[in-house]
């Protein structure tokens, strides 16, 4: 176990609260639980010192552990309502997890449910990012279509009159003026241990960008499940014509 002799902690956080989707994370895409699908991830990499799951609410807690995540702590309320950060959700889930295993976690990743259709290669590239390029964060991402891009965005007065978001927006009416952005898609985000726990950071301080390819499955309206189904059935027909 471990990566390169770096102890390495997985967290998936489960927070009970969800609004888009009621319970989300124990509702099923290819009759495994949004959390399950997480967990599964977590056991087919070896290198994974410990998976722990995050969470406020106890009938996910005991989905987790079912699934074979450890459940050491409760998440407290502070860190379990919608405006509370990922930084202390996850800050305390590294020192309560620390505590409970007795020992110290040189990085950790955190794998959102609401991801569930993420491959193996691409959280491995995420930590083979951060640690082979010396940086102190990683993130998957994923490029944005061209038609979300800034200067594709509109606003709508008061008078129901369209303006441009960029300033200069009516000059990109051709796409290939645009350049590329990017936005994280929860696939993996990894930190090391001084980057979180001792600077409270992300991605704001030297996080390298990992891009996925293809449509990730991000889950946050009901319609996105649908989605996901879709997507699954459409890789195990690939897989097995």
């Amino acid at each position: 176990m471990s990566w390169n002799d770096l102890s390495v902690l997985a967290v998936v956080p489960a927070r009970g609260g969800s609004k888009g989707v009621p319970r989300k994370n124990l509702r099923n895409v290819g009759g495994v639980s949004l959390i399950g699908w997480a967990a599964q991830t977590i056991a087919s990499l070896p290198w994974i010192d410990q998976g722990v799951l995050s969470t406020d609410d106890e009938e996910m807690a005991e989905e987790g552990r079912q699934r074979g995540l450890s459940v050491p702590f409760l998440r407290p309320g502070e860190f379990a309502t919608d405006m509370a950060d990922s930084v202390g959700m996850w800050r305390h889930a590294w020192l309560a997890s620390e505590a409970h295993f007795d020992m110290r976690f040189d990085i950790s990743i955190l794998l959102q449910p609401t991801t569930p259709l993420r491959r193996l290669d691409d959280v491995a590239r995420t930590v083979k990012a951060m640690i082979d390029g010396g940086h102190r964060a990683a993130a998957t991402v994923s490029e944005v279509p061209g038609h979300f891009t800034p200067q594709k965005c509109l606003t709508v007065g008061e008078q129901g009159v369209i303006g441009f978001f960029v300033e200069d927006g009516a000059q990109f009416a051709n796409r290939q003026k645009i350049p590329d952005y990017f936005h994280r898609n929860g696939v993996c985000y990894a930190v090391r241990r001084e980057t979180l726990v001792d600077d409270g950071h992300i991605v704001e301080d030297d996080c390298v960008a990992v891009p996925v390819e293809g449509f990730v499955v991000n889950i946050d309206e009901p319609f996105e499940l649908e989605l996901a189904e879709f997507m699954l059935t459409r890789e195990e027909s690939r897989r097995n014509p």
